[in-house]
């Protein structure tokens, strides 16, 4: 080395001094933060890819909670309905004891009316009163509202479900494709035959034995069978000259049987038993489950049951058109806020106003006063109201039940999974590998010291110059 006024190799162990402590800077700030990557500069593509995969966590994480709440709605309103089943079940019992008419006083039917009340009034208030913060949850709050439903095609419509986009409506097109069908024998005649005529009626609901003196006219036939309907689901009238035995509902499920004991009593075809027809209904293109007039669909974007009126469900080729516009309960539960994120679910009034049907009657009905209550005497008819109440009520349960089990929870248990898989992914990309990074520490640590004696040998070379002026 020649020259003093430029120190080339000092130069040189300085850059790489510096390069060295660099390194050794990171591999601190790396073990200390726990993360690899701090700035922008450590690893700008993994920065992009870290940071979407933490927007996803968190997404996820709210999904997570929005199902826990969920969860909680439902819950809650499960909890109610449990308590109105319940008292369902204690009013049944209070109406078969009442139907023991002999065997009851004036006092305890009074007694029994008093409870039947009280039940009733629980029920409404139940109702009314089940809440998550502040929402009522079965007071018919959370149903599905409808525009343009006709009252002339319809009897009932219950919707259970349905994808509806903000501001907009769902369409629901119902069109009959068969018609539904009574169970029907027809007895071609004016009158029995001579001698005795005995004839076992037999229907859905039961059985009876009617017994016909000699050549009794066919109107005073229909007038004993009709007689009896309450007894056995069959019905009669006259049609021309002909006696035509129905069942008193429509559907495959539905039959008449008439069986002759005694006497002759023949039917044209020459059977004594028919069985219904169920309706043929497309709802919304899709083949309807139906139960005479009765039909449903369960589908990720429409739920309803409807019952068909009678013009209605047997004229073939008849279609009707209405609108679901909103309501229903709507949860999200999708990392993405979007339409199919969502998911929802009806839950209608238990009121007393609302449990049972127009054709049975409502509840409400078995209130003092009412035309179903103890004192009207409609036992049967009441029990039928109760009946039905329970079997709604039933069918809400296991709808939210069947909300919580396969929707909630089967979500809940996807997107905990996923949640995993992002967290990894993201620590794969952004966490420190704690080997690695110790590793370079020490190899950090070791060329800065080498580094900094190769910069001391370097800057005292140009005094080996001093030799020459000796």
């Amino acid at each position: 080395m020649s020259r003093i006024n430029t120190n080339i190799p000092s130069m040189v162990a300085t850059r790489v001094l510096n390069s060295q402590n660099r390194g050794l800077n990171l591999s601190l700030t790396r073990l200390s933060t726990g993360l690899r990557i701090n700035t922008g500069g450590d690893d700008p593509a993994g920065l992009i890819a870290s940071e979407a995969l933490r927007a996803e966590k968190v997404a996820i994480g709210a999904a997570i909670n929005n199902v826990s709440r969920a969860n909680n709605v439902i819950a809650s309103a499960e909890g109610g309905l449990d308590e109105v089943n319940r008292l369902l079940t204690d009013l049944e019992n209070l109406v078969d004891q009442s139907s023991n008419e002999a065997a009851l006083g004036n006092e305890e039917r009074a007694a029994n009316q008093l409870q039947i009340d009280s039940i009733l009034g629980s029920i409404n208030r139940i109702s009314n009163s089940t809440e998550f913060q502040g929402r009522r949850l079965l007071d018919g709050t959370l149903s599905y509202t409808a525009s343009n439903v006709s009252t002339t095609n319809f009897s009932n419509v219950d919707i259970t479900g349905a994808r509806i986009p903000n501001g907009g409506q769902r369409d629901v097109v119902v069109t009959v494709t068969q018609s539904a069908q009574l169970a029907q024998l027809v007895f071609a005649g004016a009158a029995t035959g001579a001698g005795t005529t005995t004839l076992e009626v037999a229907g859905n609901i039961g059985s009876e034995v009617i017994s016909l003196a000699s050549a009794t006219a066919i109107s005073a036939v229909a007038a004993a069978i009709n007689q009896s309907r309450d007894l056995t689901g069959v019905s009669a009238i006259v049609s021309g000259a002909n006696l035509r035995f129905n069942s008193t509902e429509f559907g495959a499920a539905q039959f008449v049987s008439v069986g002759v004991l005694n006497g002759t009593f023949a039917f044209v075809g020459g059977t004594g038993r028919d069985e219904g027809q169920d309706a043929g209904v497309l709802i919304n293109g899709i083949a309807a489950n139906v139960n005479g007039l009765n039909a449903r669909i369960n589908s990720t974007s429409l739920s309803v049951e409807l019952d068909l009126s009678t013009t209605f469900g047997t004229t073939p080729g008849s279609t009707s058109t209405f609108q679901v516009t909103g309501g229903g309960a709507t949860f999200m539960i999708s990392p993405t806020v979007s339409l199919n994120g969502q998911a929802s679910i009806g839950v209608q009034s238990v009121s007393s106003g609302s449990l049972g049907s127009g054709t049975n009657g409502f509840l409400s009905s078995l209130g003092s006063g009412q035309s179903n209550s103890i004192a009207s005497g409609n036992f049967a008819v009441a029990q039928r109201i109760i009946r039905q109440s329970q079997q709604q009520v039933a069918r809400l349960r296991g709808r939210l039940g069947a909300f919580q089990k396969d929707t909630l929870e089967t979500t809940a248990n996807a997107l905990n999974i996923t949640l995993e898989n992002t967290t990894a992914a993201e620590s794969a990309i952004r966490d420190t590998n704690f080997a690695t990074e110790t590793s370079n520490l020490t190899r950090s640590q070791i060329l800065v010291q080498s580094a900094t004696n190769v910069l001391r040998l370097a800057n005292a070379q140009p005094q080996s110059v001093l030799s020459l002026l000796q």
